[in-house]
């Protein structure tokens, strides 16, 4: 018997976003409850609050979007649809990647795209071919806690150096 065929979460973008994040494929949390990162260990939204200067994770889900968008940032996946039992990225099977051209056309303003860790970090090539800045940053996922969050924040950091160097 073969894993279930899952689907992904819609993008989180706007005309003004600046920056993506781009994870692999939402967890098995994520994707019961239909909200980016939403496995209550996993670090983004505190990640992502500090670079901001705001408490997302303090806030529920349905304003922490509209906020992470004033800030010109968005939020995708990689992956449109897999295979997976579990929510590791080593269990994807039959992946098969989101229509990134059309990034160009809805996000005009978008120039730095970050992978939150190494799987979806193996599109960064394609996406500095289309002529973005890409950080490839240490996941948020609870299974990668070798990094402390403190180590974490050094390189999420990036996305908004950047962004400020771009300015």
């Amino acid at each position: 018997m073969s894993a279930p065929l899952l689907t992904g979460l819609a993008p989180v973008i706007a005309p003004d976003t600046r920056i993506l994040i781009l994870g692999s494929f939402p967890g098995a949390a994520s994707l019961a409850a239909q909200q980016y990162y939403a496995h209550p260990r996993n670090q983004f939204w505190k990640l992502v609050g500090a670079l901001v200067g705001e408490d997302l994770y303090g806030l529920p889900y349905a304003a922490r979007l509209p906020r992470l968008l004033a800030h010109r940032i968005g939020l995708w996946d990689v992956l449109a649809a897999c295979e997976r039992e579990g929510s590791l990225d080593a269990a994807i099977r039959n992946p098969a990647a989101n229509d990134f051209e059309r990034l160009h056309r809805l996000c005009p303003e978008l120039q730095t795209v970050g992978f939150n860790g190494q799987a979806s970090g193996k599109f960064a090539g394609q996406f500095e071919e289309a002529g973005y800045r890409t950080v490839v940053l240490p996941s948020s996922s609870p299974a990668h806690m070798a990094l402390s969050f403190e180590q974490k924040m050094a390189v999420w950091r990036r996305l908004v150096e950047a962004e400020a160097d771009a300015v």
